[in-house]
C-alpha cells in the first residue's frame, strides 16, 4: 500500500507540474510567440544577409584583391596600395569591403607594403587593424609591427611586439626568428644576461635554426661582454 501511495504522489506531482506549465504558457502565450517570431526573424535576416550580400561582396572583394596581390608579389608596393586605375589597391579594398575577410587581409598587405616603403607609422596603423589567428600570418603581422617600431626608434615597443609575435604561435619558422630579433634588441640595450638567455633558448628549442643563423657566434659575443 505504501508503494502504491508513493507512486500516486509522484503521478500527482507530475500532473501538477504539467498543469503549471500549461497555465504559464496560456498566461504568456503572446509574449512567447513574439519571442519566437523575433528569433526566427533574426535568423532569416542573418541568412539572407549572408547569402545575398556578404557572399557576393566577398567574391567581389577577392576579384579586386587578386590584382593587388600580384603587384605585392613583385614588390610594386605603390600599385598594390593605390591600384593601377583599372583595379583597386589594398587601401580602396579596405574602405569598400570592410566587413569581408578580403578587407581584413588587405589591412595586412597594406601594412607590410607601407613597411617596405619606409612609412612606418602607416604600417603600424594598418597592421594593428588586421585580425587573424593564423599560425603563420598572425605572428608575422605582430613581428612586422615590431620592425616598424624599431625603425621609428621606439625600441622597447618593438621588443614588446617581437615577444607578442613569439606568443602568437609556437612554430619552427616564425618563433625562432622573432626570438632572435628580440635577443639582438637586448644586446643593443646592453641587457646581456637577457640576450644570453634568449640565445640559449633558441639553441635549445630550435637547434636547426640556431645552426643556420650563427646563434653560437652571438652567444659567444654576449658572454664576452658579460665577462668584461
Amino acid at each position: 500500500m505504501a508503494t502504491k501511495k508513493k507512486g500516486s504522489d509522484i503521478g500527482e506531482g507530475v500532473e501538477s507540474a504539467l498543469s503549471r506549465s500549461e497555465q504559464f504558457f496560456e498566461e504568456n502565450q503572446k509574449i512567447i510567440v513574439r519571442i519566437i517570431f523575433v528569433i526566427l526573424a533574426i535568423v532569416a535576416i542573418y541568412l539572407g544577409t549572408k547569402k545575398f550580400y556578404l557572399i557576393p561582396k566577398e567574391a567581389e572583394a577577392q576579384s579586386q584583391m587578386f590584382v593587388a596581390e600580384q603587384y605585392f608579389e613583385i614588390d610594386s608596393f605603390n600599385l598594390a596600395l593605390y591600384g593601377d586605375g583599372n583595379y583597386s589597391g589594398f587601401l580602396e579594398i579596405i574602405e569598400d569591403y570592410k566587413i569581408t575577410k578580403s578587407g581584413n587581409l588587405s589591412a595586412y598587405y597594406a601594412g607590410i607594403s607601407f613597411l617596405h616603403l619606409g612609412q612606418y607609422e602607416d604600417a603600424i596603423e594598418y597592421l594593428e587593424k588586421f585580425k587573424s589567428s593564423d599560425k603563420m600570418v598572425a605572428p608575422i603581422a605582430k613581428g612586422a609591427i615590431g620592425d616598424a617600431y624599431i625603425e621609428l626608434g621606439e625600441i622597447e615597443k618593438g621588443l614588446n611586439y617581437y615577444y607578442k609575435a613569439v606568443e602568437a604561435s609556437k612554430n619552427n619558422f616564425t618563433t625562432p626568428q622573432y626570438l632572435l630579433k628580440a635577443a639582438h634588441v637586448h644586446e643593443h640595450l646592453e641587457e646581456y644576461t637577457r640576450a644570453e638567455e634568449v640565445y640559449k633558448q633558441i639553441k635549445s628549442d630550435y637547434p636547426d635554426f640556431a645552426r643556420n643563423n650563427n646563434v653560437d657566434k652571438y652567444l659567444s659575443r654576449v658572454r664576452i661582454k658579460l665577462d668584461e
